[in-house]
């Protein structure tokens, strides 16, 4: 003999059942969806941030359930003013923080060994600048070679070119 269900088993049962749509069909309709910059589309049960455009904001809950997001919203926004907000850095993973940190101490002692470089480059090249000058200024006879590889000496007007050259180099490299 087989044994029947009771109604109220079967009733229960499609009950349950129901219950489980309606749940997921109004937890459906909470859902935004969005598109962000970078293209990827967004689900989440909180509106997308402020400046994404309409044209962006593919699917909306409905006005009930909003109502009732946007009172919650408000009431969340309200508890978080009157408790201090953590900084953005503990929100995100502490291993990508420390890796970001690290990127920018090493990219600021690049920079830092760059400009020292530089700076000691403009140090040896005004050196050079005014000792050369007070070669210029001594008066002493100054030989050049040529582009034929010919030796010549700076007559007058080449030692006032070369001078005016050279105070040039002292004004870039000397910061005077």
């Amino acid at each position: 003999m087989k044994k029947v269900r009771a109604p109220s088993s079967v009733l229960l049962a499609l009950l349950m059942a129901g219950l489980v749509v309606v749940g997921s069909s109004a937890q459906a309709g909470m859902q935004w969806k969005w598109r962000d910059a970078s293209g990827a589309i967004q689900y989440s049960d909180r509106p997308p941030p402020a400046g994404t455009p309409d044209k962006d904001i593919l699917t909306r809950p409905t006005a009930a359930v909003r109502a009732a997001a946007k009172a919650a919203e408000a009431a969340s926004a309200a508890s978080a003013a009157a408790t201090p907000v953590a900084p953005a850095a503990s929100k995100a993973d502490p291993e990508l923080e420390a890796r970001r940190k690290k990127a920018d101490e090493e990219k600021a002692a690049k920079q830092k060994a760059e400009e020292e470089k530089i700076a000691q480059q403009k140090a040896d090249n005004c050196q050079r600048a005014r000792s050369y000058q007070r070669t210029l200024a001594d008066g002493i006879r100054i030989v050049r070679t040529n582009q034929k590889g010919e030796r010549e000496f700076l007559d007058d007007k080449a030692r006032a070119e070369e001078t005016q050259r050279n105070q040039e180099a002292i004004s870039a490299n000397c910061g005077k």
